[in-house]
């Protein structure tokens, strides 16, 4: 039998939370997710190229991109928006596509968006990894991928 606290516990452990503060404000660090030839400029960890991006921006709508890795392997993740407040969250399914191109194990991401004028809090939630090791994983590829979501926005 399994004891429900150390299940509610083991899985607050396989969710991640990223809290960014970026110099711009909130409608351009929104677009940023939301507008393909923006994603393709920060998506995915240092050393990944991203060769495409897919966004059909409603309830419902399919996101997918595809990247080429530091060692040239090729993936591709996709997912389908659960909930698009202009400018405020986005909700959305995330997985890493299979050899077959269907969806591998798939988690929530809540991204929501706040601030006033010139600066944006963003707050990156993704649950529920199967390990922490792959929850450990993602939090160094999106901390990359924030990174430079900084740097690209510095330039916009």
């Amino acid at each position: 039998m399994t004891d429900l606290a150390t299940d509610r516990h083991d899985a607050r452990q396989r969710a991640l939370t990223i809290t960014r503060v970026f110099e711009a404000p909130r409608a351009l660090v929104y677009k940023m997710w939301t507008e393909p030839h923006h994603m393709k400029r920060w998506w995915g960890p240092r050393g990944y190229a991203t060769l495409s991006a897919q966004v059909d921006m409603r309830l419902g709508g399919f996101w997918r991109v595809h990247s080429r890795k530091y060692d040239g392997t090729e993936v591709a993740e996709q997912g389908v928006f659960r909930q698009i407040v202009e400018a405020e969250r986005l909700v959305f399914t995330h997985a890493w596509e299979e050899d077959d191109g269907r969806p591998g194990h798939e988690t929530l991401v809540t991204v929501t968006f706040a601030g006033d004028g010139d600066k944006t809090i963003m707050v990156f939630h993704q649950a529920e990894f199967l390990t922490i090791e792959t929850r450990d994983g993602h939090l160094q590829g999106w901390g990359e991928s924030f990174d430079m979501l900084k740097e690209y926005l510095g330039n916009a």
